[in-house]
């Protein structure tokens, strides 16, 4: 044998994702058009499930909870359910034609992303300029947050207990907010701080408004008038007071659309694509799958950016207490279901970046254009935090995949000791669940403005369908 023929038998390289046959081009740019569209009205996380709320009629979702009689339940395959769970996360599952004993096919994604909230007490005045003081949400790099259009989401409860919806800065006729930065004329001691520190904490305050509320009535001069101009045009807007503010979630988040990136159309470029991508390819492939073999379990989590905690994240037991209530509703046993379940924690991954080739490990890092990516552990320092999934079960999903002519590669999360990071992996083992990480390869994650490009979005979608299929 020669060693050409040697090397053919014996080595491999991932391939490129639009040298596959398989995917037709005309399906791939389609799907990101959907996506660029789910991008701009899913900013967070209850914006993500009001979204998918609006599909669950339309693909025949009934309620987990309108079902009264557990004991005599009979659930029928192809039957599709769901859960809301305090309108910021949300389970949905297809029944399959399996016994549920045999186990699940999951996938987990988490729909929070990066971005600065409003504190309890945001408005102050400075110098006649009023201020929405905030407190960074996730791992974020300050200085790349500052001399951008922001725009104000997310939901207030009034003193009556009625709740408004605000968003401000989507719409082009909109104003928007902004973080100063100082002129380069100006910097010299700025220059001298560190990357990190470029921009602190508490100097991202967004501005509000410049001008003060004038009454020719008032003899005297008020006090923080301008940030009492502020107050009162968002109370003419949507009705509430500066106490309001302590029972809200209200976010800055980029006020710019999701946009097609180089000549050649093949990235998208936008705001919480981490995780948003590999939410957006996992609620497709629920929602188009109609009589799989296995149940499929699809969640939809929030707080994975801070550590998962909370109700509405994965550390809390709100996918168990789903799994609970459908195993009693297909007359299963609890721990022979989790036992036999194997799961997808749907999370990007970082692309090689060749303009900063030193923190990676070329030969183990995942590309743009080259499929979805498995990356089997992350963690840090010693696969620290990691889940680390087991042989078996990445022999099972490849397997799964190459049947179905799916792209895909695998990858870690940068070179040894160089950093790490974290997913939902490590929440779905603890229930007894075998899991593996597969995501989108992507470009300047976290920061406000992410690439991914479009054959990577279309494989994920494709390889969570072929795993439910």
């Amino acid at each position: 044998m020669s060693a050409k023929e040697l090397k053919e038998k014996l080595t491999w390289e991932f391939p490129e994702a639009h040298k596959n046959k398989n995917i037709c081009n005309e399906a791939v740019m389609a799907f990101a058009e959907d996506y660029k569209d789910f991008l701009n009205k899913c900013k967070t996380e209850r914006e993500f499930v009001t979204y998918a709320k609006k599909y669950l009629d339309d693909f025949g979702y009934k309620s987990i909870l309108d079902i009264t009689d557990k004991n005599n339940a009979n659930l029928l395959p192809g039957e599709k359910y769901f859960f809301v769970n305090r309108n910021k996360s949300l389970v949905m599952c297809t029944i399959g034609k399996k016994s549920i004993n045999e186990g699940l096919r999951i996938s987990v994604s988490h729909v929070d992303s990066p971005r600065l909230d409003l504190k309890p007490c945001p408005v102050t005045e400075d110098t006649k300029i009023a201020y929405f003081k905030t407190h960074y949400y996730g791992g974020i790099r300050k200085y790349q947050w500052v001399t951008i259009p922001l725009a104000l989401h997310g939901i207030v409860f009034k003193a009556d207990g009625t709740s408004v919806d605000v968003n401000i800065g989507e719409d082009l006729t909109d104003p928007v907010f902004y973080i100063t930065d100082l002129l380069p004329h100006l910097g010299q001691e700025q220059n001298e701080r560190k990357l990190k520190d470029g921009i602190k904490g508490e100097e991202l305050k967004a501005i509000g408004a410049t001008i003060p509320f004038l009454d020719e009535d008032d003899s005297e001069e008020i006090k923080d008038a301008v940030k009492l101009n502020l107050l009162r045009l968002l109370n003419e807007k949507y009705g509430f007071t500066e106490k309001d503010f302590v029972t809200a979630e209200l976010s800055l988040v980029p006020a710019q659309a999701a946009r097609d990136v180089g000549l050649d159309r093949s990235l998208v470029g936008s705001y919480g694509q981490d995780d948003r991508v590999c939410a957006y390819g996992a609620f497709r492939a629920e929602l188009e799958t109609k009589n799989p073999e296995f149940t499929t379990l699809t969640v939809f989590a929030d707080k994975e950016e801070i550590g998962s905690y909370g109700p509405t994240g994965m550390s809390s037991d709100f996918m168990l207490n789903f799994i609970k209530d459908l195993t009693v509703l297909m007359h299963g046993d609890l721990n022979t279901v989790l036992r036999n379940s194997n799961a997808l924690s749907t999370d990007v991954n970082a692309a090689f970046d060749p303009i900063f080739p030193s923190v990676y490990d070329k030969q183990n890092s995942c590309f743009i254009n080259k499929g979805c990516v498995l990356t089997k552990y992350t963690g840090a320092r010693g696969k620290s935090g990691s889940n680390d999934a087991s042989a078996e079960l990445m022999s099972m999903v490849t397997r799964i995949f190459d049947a179905n002519d799916v792209s895909w590669q695998v990858g870690a999360l940068g070179a040894v000791d160089v950093g790490g990071g974290g997913t939902v992996a490590l929440y779905i083992a603890r229930f007894d669940i075998n899991v593996v990480d597969l995501g989108v390869p992507i470009l300047a994650m976290h920061a406000p403005f992410e690439l991914a490009a479009k054959y990577d979005i279309y494989s994920l979608y494709q390889a969570v369908f072929a795993f439910y299929k």
